[in-house]
């Protein structure tokens, strides 16, 4: 099965937040043929650590991501798939792209977001 980092666990990472010491064994051990990345949680995370730190630690944090992980664009298949998740779940639309990625890749998503808790094949840290 293949890994999701979602964008909580590579902002607390990234920004040594409380919780990067329980990421970091997934994210050190991050690699293409395993690990997967939504572009939206390129999005979120260059947003949060460029709002909070600066632009070099943002881009830092991107090209880590890019180089250790498989990144997944938005097509038809994931948006349409999301619109879905979205309209039985009631997750927002970011999340249900980042939901919607994992499920159509098999992929288990590890988070610190409280709204993936109940959905299937999600750790929460």
């Amino acid at each position: 099965m293949s890994v999701l980092i979602d964008s909580s666990g590579w902002i607390e990472y990234f920004s040594n937040g409380k919780k990067a010491n329980k990421f970091a064994p997934y994210i050190q051990k991050a690699n293409k043929k395993n690990f997967i990345t939504p572009t939206i949680i390129l999005f979120e995370v260059y947003k949060k650590i460029k709002r909070e730190t600066n632009e070099s630690k943002a881009n830092e944090a991107i090209a880590y991501i890019i180089d250790s992980t498989k990144i997944i664009g938005l097509d038809e298949r994931i948006a349409l798939h999301a619109s879905e998740t979205s309209i039985h779940t009631g997750l927002a639309m970011a999340d249900a792209i980042i939901q919607a990625t994992a499920n159509l890749h098999k992929a288990q998503t590890i988070t610190s977001d409280h709204h993936f808790k109940s959905l299937p094949n999600t750790k929460i840290i």
